[in-house]
């Protein structure tokens, strides 16, 4: 079903479509002019607008033109008197027009007919942006590599949770493969043949984080020249993922409680209410219960995300796995590098199986990707990382290079902001060196947000 527009002088006509098109499951809107039609393409999201051509003052072609303009994405479609029938052949040969519809004593099942092309040519467009978000990452239970116990009651539980509609929540260290499980649920579910849609709430400020989740209307903000809309109608019958959970602001929060309950998104600048079908899976290396006790994140918006918990193991606790992981990646990168490497030096699979791997499987996979960039033999030799402190160890070490002892005298006229600001730029900087520039570990290792981190490198000139 959709969100319909129908635009007609004749209140006759628009009083009867409305009628039919609800009695179908639509949601439908009507308005007399082609002036109110503009301003509802302004201010709503339609699937489809169904418009008269020959009206007083603005006609359906410009109607047309207009919702081309500012809501490329709905589809149109022209009913035509047969005095304006070139008009509407010209419009849809010119590509701005979906179809046309003569009027007829049998006008309402051709405008159903009609509606029902045009939805589905909306539905393949919106997979088709879906699947292009995803097509160099596609995944299921086959790329989660491993035979290990832990491994093996991962893979269970996938095949187990898929065919339900529950919402899931994924939880484990950085750099497990959250984002590998969330695909593999969605690959084994009866939604795989629809779009898997991906989002990163870290890496974006609050405000853009909306619009991007859930659509704006023409005029919503600055910059906001035509309707656009959001991820979670983008993934409509599918599946949205969202990663680091755990950085949504309170605000955000409350947003995102009231589309899982409702079951529908109200696009920024919007007045009207779109309903989605998506199944939502959030992901996050923090301890939620921890921020519920903390207030920094709501305690019924977790319930709603836990509904089904999946925990990712850390790579220390699935050693087996570290020997297949490594073949795996060097069989990935050595031929893309040109390299004829067979096999992984039996001495480097020891020390890779005997390492913990903090940074877990992504860590491994950089580590050979690596190590295959640099060897210039058939058989791969590893450089085991050099072992890092830990991040509070780092924290503290900082602290005590600017700490003042107890008692100590401070200098006259000290400026406190300046002596604050050195600190926290010798933090960044401390963690940017220990993370080899990736900033997002770099946030976790001073236990702030990504969101905070960026702005204090942009505030420091770092």
């Amino acid at each position: 079903m959709g969100s319909i527009l129908v635009c007609d002088d004749e209140r006759s006509i628009c009083e009867l479509l409305d009628i039919a098109l609800r009695r179908d499951g639509h949601k439908v809107e009507t308005v007399t002019s082609g002036e109110a039609a503009r301003r509802k393409i302004e201010s709503a999201l339609f699937d489809v607008i169904v418009t008269d051509i020959k009206m007083p003052n603005v006609d359906g072609v410009e109607v047309l033109r207009y919702a081309h303009q500012v809501s490329p994405d709905s589809a149109v479609i022209l009913m035509t008197a047969v005095d304006d029938y070139e008009a509407a052949v010209q419009a849809v040969k010119a590509g701005g027009a979906t179809d046309y519809i003569r009027k007829s004593p049998g006008l309402v099942d051709e405008v159903k007919l009609g509606i029902a092309r045009a939805l589905e040519k909306v539905s393949l467009s919106r997979q088709n942006f879906a699947l292009r978000r995803d097509a160099n990452t596609r995944n299921s239970l086959d790329n989660i590599v491993g035979v290990s116990p832990a491994l093996d009651k991962l893979k269970q539980t996938i095949r187990a949770v898929a065919s339900t509609q529950s919402t899931i929540l994924v939880y484990g260290e950085s750099g497990t493969g959250k984002e590998l499980v969330a695909r593999a649920v969605h690959t084994c579910s009866p939604r795989a043949t629809e779009g898997f849609v991906s989002v990163n709430c870290g890496a974006f400020p609050e405000t853009l984080l909306e619009s991007e989740l859930f659509g704006y209307v023409k005029g919503a903000f600055t910059g906001a020249n035509q309707n656009k809309r959001g991820l979670f109608e983008v993934a409509d019958q599918g599946t949205i993922f969202l990663d680091e959970i755990s950085e949504m602001t309170p605000p955000m929060q409350v947003k995102l409680l009231r589309v899982l309950q409702e079951r529908s998104v109200r696009p920024v600048g919007g007045t009207s209410e779109i309903p989605v079908d998506v199944r939502v899976i959030a992901a996050t290396n923090r301890d939620l219960d921890k921020q519920v006790a903390e207030g920094t994140f709501r305690e019924d918006l977790y319930y709603r995300l836990s509904v089904i918990p999946i925990r990712v193991p850390a790579l220390r606790e699935r050693r087996e796995d570290i020997g297949l992981l490594a073949n795996h990646f060097m069989k990935k990168y050595a031929p893309a590098a040109g390299k004829s490497i067979h096999s992984v030096d039996k001495a480097s699979l020891d020390a890779l199986c005997g390492y913990d791997w903090p940074g877990n499987v992504r860590q491994l996979e950089n580590t050979i990707e690596r190590a295959v960039a640099l060897e210039p033999g058939s058989e791969l030799r590893v450089e085991i990382p050099a072992e890092r402190p830990k991040a509070r160890a780092v924290a503290a070490g900082a602290e005590t290079a600017f700490s003042i002892p107890s008692g100590s005298v401070l200098p006259e006229g000290i400026n406190m902001e300046n002596y604050v600001a050195q600190i926290e730029r010798s933090l960044l900087q401390s963690a940017l060196g220990q993370t080899h520039g990736v900033q997002v570990k770099a946030a976790e290792i001073l236990g702030i947000s990504y969101r905070s981190f960026r702005h204090l490198m942009k505030k420091y000139e770092l």
